[in-house]
This record gives structure tokens, C-alpha cells and sequence, in this order.
């Protein structure tokens, strides 16, 4: 065996003791750390469950998950959260934790309890909506600080989106189809980078796709802001060129195009993208029928990523295996105040096998990776010292 990623003092004599015949010859990593995930209870169990789900992160290497709040009710007080909160008690196999939404059912006209719920969530956002208000975000900012909670925002400026269902481009003007514009998310990224700096709230971008999103980041770090992002795997490794007319092609933020993604990489590489999440959106198999232009917005992703980017990064010498460690464990850990000694995770890097959606523990189906060759497959995930998924 060989350890990666662990941090110093982690006993790693205690992985090398339990002498398990099935990891022998295996790469052991901390328990991955996926801060952007939708496990749909409750209150839309049709299309996971926080069981499913958690059941799911555990195949793909994870111990912590963030939930987000998109749910019914919507978590935006302690006794709207006390539900999410008794499932993940009596169900989950990993850890998880909840965020709290921003504002009142998500509608940003009023903003949530947060003082009640900040004892028992990750973090607070208003993910699948942008707040269009501005002196709400700073309010919001201001109470999050208070607190001294993150706020996860989803950047989405709804009078830019104007019905699309892609991104604004060549694919889209091809087909005529009604284009989302990157600006639709780097205005209010850069919007909120100059709240942020104003109020001294430790800000997040969520899944960011394009690269202005990157630039300004980039810029608001070298000011000093206290921001972090994330991007997801799709974003790293496709781009519109891969577009086909199918739903599971279909995501919001939208695939960009090559020059996006070339700035994402880059933005791996020099410490702009902090880490990598993979915004785990499962939908029912008829919400994603539809095609690229009516399906639902949202892939699947929780039991892939890894793989994905072990194959087509790490092999390719784009980044190294230790980098993509830091990316999925210790980073996401550090920023969003999660345990940093919570599991760990087995996998043989030697094994290839073709991406096969049937074979998925999540309820979810949807994936544009499906048919994609890989390499590394999950033995062993432990998480509070109990096997949670075993090969």
C-alpha cells in the first residue's frame, strides 16, 4: 500500500495494521471532501435520498459531503431543518452536513435564520438561485460574518439568463438555440468579490465554468478578499465541443467553451480554483428525457469524479496525484471548517473499466461521462471506523 494526501500526525500505522486482503497493493487516500451536492430529502426523495446518496459518495471515495438547501421545506429555519437533520442521523453512512439557505424559501426577499441554524450547518446558500438583490447579499454577508460562516454562492444574474438552456455559442447559434451568456455569471461574481472585500465575510463561488469567473477570482485574491471557489468535474474535462442532444449534456452553469475550460485548468494549476466538487444533481429518468434543450439542469457525479480525473488529468501529467488529493480532501476540509480525520479510501489505480450509469448506486443516471474509459476503482471507503462501501 501507499498513502497519499494524509495529514502529518494521521495514523497511518493503524491503515497499515488492519492488513484487509482486499486493499493490499492499493493507493489509500483521506476520505474525499465534496462540498456542493444535492441529496434531494426532503421533500424530492424520488430523485435520491440522503441514504442513496450518501450510500453513493461512499462508492466514490467520500466521507464528508455538503448538502444544499434546495429542498421542501426549504431549510431556512431550525425547525425547517430539523427533518434533513433527523434523516442524515438515521441514514447517511458518511458524514454529512447541511447548508442553510440564505433567504426565506430561496426567494431572496428575506433573509433565513441563520443565527438559529449556524450551530448545525456547513454553511449558508441560496444554491440553484442567484440573489439578484444586492443590499440583500450584503445583509446576508454581514449577519454570515457575524457568525463567522461561509456563504456558498450560486452566481446567476436571472436578467441575463433569458431562457437558455446551453451556453451562448457556437453550438447553441448552430442549432438556435437560447444561449446563457458567461456573464450571466461572472457579473455577479464580481459583484459580490467587492461585498466580500467590504464586509470581511469569507466568501465561495460555486461551480464556476468560464473564464472571467477565474480572472476575477484571481484578482480579488490578490487584493486580499477572503474567497475560495470550486469547479466540478465537466467543466475540467469537456467543453461545448462535446455537446450532444441528449439530457445529460444539459447542466447549469452550462458547458463552455475550450478557452473556459483552458482557463480552468490554468486556474488548478496556480491556486485560483481551490477545489473540486462536482455539484451531484441527480434527476429522474423522465425529467431527463427531454433532450439538451427540455431536460432538468443537473448531472450525477458523486461516483465518477475521482476516476475521471485520476484518468484524465493526473495520467496525463496535467496535474499530479497529490495536487488532485489537496483538491478533493484537504482544501474543501480546511475552508468549509470539516474534520480533517474522517476516513479513508482505498482504490486500485490499475484498474480500467468503461463508465457504465446502471451500475450507479445514486438514483441518478445522468452523466455525460457514460462510455468513458477510466481507470481507478474504489475497494474500500471507512468512515467513522465502519466500512461503508466495500467492493
Amino acid at each position: 500500500m501507499r498513502f497519499i494526501g494524509f495529514p502529518e500526525g494521521f495514523p497511518q500505522d493503524r491503515l497499515s495494521s488492519l492488513s484487509l486482503p482486499d486493499i493490499k497493493g492499493c493507493t489509500v487516500f483521506p476520505g474525499f471532501c465534496d462540498v456542493h451536492v444535492h441529496f434531494r430529502e426532503p421533500g424530492f426523495s424520488y430523485k435520491e435520498t440522503i441514504a442513496s446518496g450518501s450510500r453513493a459518495a461512499a462508492r466514490g471515495g467520500y466521507t464528508a459531503v455538503c448538502a444544499m438547501p434546495n429542498l421542501n421545506p426549504v431549510p431556512d429555519s431550525l425547525e425547517h431543518l430539523e427533518e434533513e437533520l433527523r434523516l442524515i442521523r438515521e441514514t447517511a453512512c458518511i458524514g454529512v452536513w447541511p447548508y442553510g439557505a440564505l433567504t426565506v424559501g430561496e426567494k431572496g426577499r428575506q433573509l433565513a435564520a441563520l443565527s438559529e441554524m449556524a450551530p448545525y450547518v456547513a454553511a449558508f446558500s441560496d444554491d440553484g438561485k442567484g440573489v439578484q438583490d444586492e443590499e440583500m447579499m450584503r445583509a446576508a454577508m454581514r449577519e454570515a460574518k457575524r457568525l463567522g460562516k461561509v456563504i456558498a454562492a450560486h452566481c446567476e444574474d436571472e436578467s441575463l439568463v433569458r431562457g437558455g438552456c446551453i451556453h451562448d455559442g457556437a453550438y447553441a447559434a448552430a442549432r438556435g438555440y437560447p444561449g446563457i451568456c458567461a456573464e450571466s455569471e461572472w457579473r455577479p461574481i464580481q459583484r459580490d468579490v467587492r461585498l466580500a472585500a467590504e464586509t470581511g465575510c469569507a466568501y465561495h463561488v460555486c461551480h464556476i465554468s468560464c473564464k472571467e469567473s477565474v480572472e476575477i477570482i484571481r484578482e480579488a485574491k490578490r487584493s486580499g478578499v477572503d474567497v475560495t471557489c470550486e469547479t466540478a468535474p465537466h467543466y475540467l474535462l469537456l467543453d461545448e465541443d462535446d455537446l450532444q442532444e441528449e439530457g445529460r449534456f444539459k447542466m447549469n452553469p452550462p458547458l463552455r467553451g475550450r478557452a473556459d475550460r483552458e482557463a480552468l485548468l490554468e486556474g488548478l494549476s496556480d491556486g485560483t480554483v481551490d477545489m473540486i466538487a462536482t455539484d451531484h444533481a441527480p434527476h429522474s429518468a423522465l425529467e431527463k428525457s427531454r433532450g439538451l434543450k427540455d431536460s432538468a439542469f443537473g448531472i450525477v457525479g458523486i461516483e465518477t469524479a475521482f476516476p475521471l480525473l485520476y484518468t484524465y488529468l493526473v495520467r496525463r501529467n496535467v496535474i499530479s496525484l497529490e495536487k488532485l488529493t489537496e483538491l478533493m480532501t484537504v482544501n474543501p476540509r480546511r475552508r468549509f471548517g470539516l474534520p480533517m480525520e474522517d476516513g479513508w479510501t482505498a482504490w486500485d489505480l490499475s484498474k480500467q473499466y468503461v463508465i457504465d450509469p446502471e451500475q450507479f448506486l445514486s438514483k441518478g443516471r445522468a452523466t455525460p461521462f457514460e462510455g468513458f474509459e477510466v481507470f481507478g476503482e474504489c475497494v474500500r471507503t471507512v468512515s467513522g471506523g465502519q466500512t461503508v462501501y466495500s467492493r
